[in-house]
């Protein structure tokens, strides 16, 4: 049988090392990458624990809870504004900010993010009050930049950046926004007024240049073509004449050629006339005085023809001279053996 004391000197050092074992993992702890945890000892600051394994001593040293130091986004609810021109409008904001020294975010404010909070607001309502409602809906990067340089001011002995604040959304009031829907429909009319105005003073100046440019075009054209035709014009009566002037060299050519005489030549004369008293352009008809010759050949033409003779001046039959005011009277047969008989007669 075992004695009392042994089993209370086991039982003792069960006690003792599971105490050992306790105070052992509670001296062992790990802290996670990114990741920092203060450890006070009794009570006062002793050292920050890095990523990694932290040995401390149990119940004595206390580690407190883990702080982030990653980037890290915190948003805020919408907060109301009123701007210089007395709009009221709510604002949603979000701050991106990252703990740069554990030990100042710990023991320089009691609560970080509360205080964040509340800096960010009041620097947001001093910045949007300085700013008419119009400024402030397009001028959100100068907002930004305004209150990010604040902050920065503020959370730098906290231990704190700020790397940026964005403003989520502005929302003003309903009446504001049906009037900015007004306004933007005024003003979408107006400039496509401006525009469809300037879209057909563009297009009346473009269809007068095209008629000045189609004029210019049509008088040129009538231009080449008058002088085209006027050339052509030339061109033609200069042939028709050359075509006449060889005409008539060859009939003069032919008529030297055939050796006409005298008779005849005053024959196909006399045969023009009428043709020449004919034509409606010829208002004035010059007739030759020397109708001596134009008698001779008259006389010549009587003897052939049983009814072609000029009328007798005197009681012998003897044919008297021709001047100028007798009258001829000629009835012609045949032209050819007139000539022929004429050529025959005596002289």
């Amino acid at each position: 049988m075992i004695p009392p004391s042994m089993i209370a000197l086991d039982s003792a050092v069960i006690i003792i090392v599971a105490l050992v074992l306790t105070m052992g993992v509670r001296a062992v702890r790990i802290v996670p990458q990114a990741r920092v945890r203060i450890i006070q000892r009794l009570g006062a600051y002793h050292r920050t624990a890095a990523s990694g394994v932290a040995v401390v001593i149990p119940f004595i040293d206390r580690l407190l809870p883990l702080i982030d130091l990653r980037e890290q986004v915190l948003p805020f609810p919408p907060q109301p504004v009123i701007t210089q021109d007395n709009v009221t409008i709510n604002v949603t904001s979000v701050i991106y900010y990252q703990i740069l020294d554990a030990k100042s975010a710990t023991y320089q404010v009691a609560n970080l993010l509360a205080a964040m909070e509340q800096l960010t607001q009041t620097t947001l309502r001093n910045v949007m009050g300085g700013l008419t409602l119009d400024i402030a809906l397009t001028s959100r990067d100068q907002v930004n930049s305004q209150l990010r340089m604040v902050l920065d001011e503020v959370t730098e002995k906290w231990g704190v950046r700020v790397t940026r604040l964005e403003l989520k959304d502005i929302a003003p009031p309903k009446d504001i926004q049906l009037a900015m829907e007004k306004q933007m429909q005024a003003e979408r009319q107006k400039r496509a007024a401006i525009l469809t105005a300037e879209g057909e003073a563009q297009a009346a100046v473009l269809q007068a240049q095209g008629a000045k440019q189609a004029l210019v075009l049509q008088s040129e054209g009538q231009k080449q073509a008058a002088i085209l035709r006027s050339e052509g014009e030339a061109l033609a009566l200069v042939t028709v004449q050359t075509a006449q002037a060889t005409a008539i060299r060859l009939v003069f050519d032919a008529v030297n050629a055939s050796n006409p005489t005298k008779e005849a030549l005053m024959y196909q004369y006399l045969q023009m006339l009428p043709k020449l008293a004919q034509n409606p352009a010829n208002k004035v008809l010059v007739v030759p005085t020397d109708y001596a010759g134009m008698a001779g050949i008259a006389t010549a033409l009587g003897r052939i023809g049983p009814s072609a003779a000029l009328p007798p001046a005197n009681g012998n039959g003897s044919t008297p001279p021709v001047g100028p005011g007798t009258a001829i009277t000629i009835q012609r047969e045949d032209p050819v053996r007139a000539i022929e008989a004429s050529r025959g007669a005596p002289a």
